[in-house]
């Protein structure tokens, strides 16, 4: 079985051709995706993904990108949406983007905040959204965490080795994306060279971030495949023994069989 531990189905690329995309997915022996939430639109779509078919999994959350627009949306307010969706396994996707600034800092950081305290009330795996945010991401995650005893995925993991140390040291899961097939990506290998298989899981963040060959195209789960060979290669395990891993880790982190 393999994974994919963060998608956007509801995606027009993907959710206008949703059988077709799971057809091609299964073919691929991907049993399983957590599609992630990003505003309060994308919520209504997921919400009828995760009730037709099976296979995919649901989280709620509002993107850093998208925080000023939803300044509503509390800890309450999360945990009322997942007490009334089962297949609603994560909080996120959440954090800080300092990159674009598309939402004011101060509004980001609250609503992360938000998000840690709803994950932590409902006992289920936070998935954190950083870039160029690093030393803030890392504070209010070790603040709250000294609270509470919050689990954590930093999704599409692309710091520093410092960085993942300091996550791990937390120990919190790092997911990784088809952003390690890219040929100028050796730094990044070389930092998840350093991660332990144990925490380690993987992710297309389809329709965004294509592997190699597919660059340039829209991505979705069925291409997984290609990160976990090249994560096999940096691992020096066989692809089989990754996907095992990477899948183990995944249902652990969530609370699945």
């Amino acid at each position: 079985m393999i994974i994919d531990s963060h998608c956007h189905l509801d995606y027009p690329s993907l959710h206008d051709n949703i059988d077709e995309v799971l057809k091609r997915a299964s073919l691929k022996k991907i049993e399983r995706m957590l599609t992630i939430c990003t505003t309060l639109q994308s919520f209504e779509k997921i919400k009828v993904l995760i009730k037709k078919y099976e296979q995919i999994y649901g989280t709620f959350g509002i993107h850093p990108h998208e925080t000023e627009k939803h300044k509503q949306i509390d800890s309450k307010y999360i945990c009322d949406v997942k007490n009334n969706n089962n297949k609603v396994i994560g909080v996120g996707e959440t954090g800080l983007d300092f990159y674009y600034n598309h939402s004011e800092k101060d509004i980001q950081k609250r609503s992360f905040v938000n998000h840690i305290q709803a994950a932590s009330i409902l006992n289920i795996p936070l998935i954190v959204h950083t870039r160029s945010a690093e030393i803030e991401t890392y504070e209010i995650l070790k603040s709250e965490k000294n609270n509470s005893d919050i689990k954590v995925l930093i999704h599409c993991f692309t710091g520093s080795k410092g960085f993942a140390k300091k996550i791990l040291d937390l120990n919190f899961y790092i997911s990784i994306s088809g952003i390690i097939t890219f040929k100028n990506s050796t730094d990044l290998v070389d930092v998840v060279s350093y991660i332990p298989p144990n925490k380690l899981l993987v992710e297309t963040d389809s329709p965004y971030l294509s592997p190699q060959p597919f660059r340039g195209k829209p991505n979705e789960p069925s291409y997984i495949t290609h990160t976990l060979e090249k994560l096999a290669e940096i691992k020096k395990l066989s692809v089989e023994e990754i996907a095992f891993t990477t899948t183990k880790n995944f249902n652990s982190l969530f609370s699945l069989s």
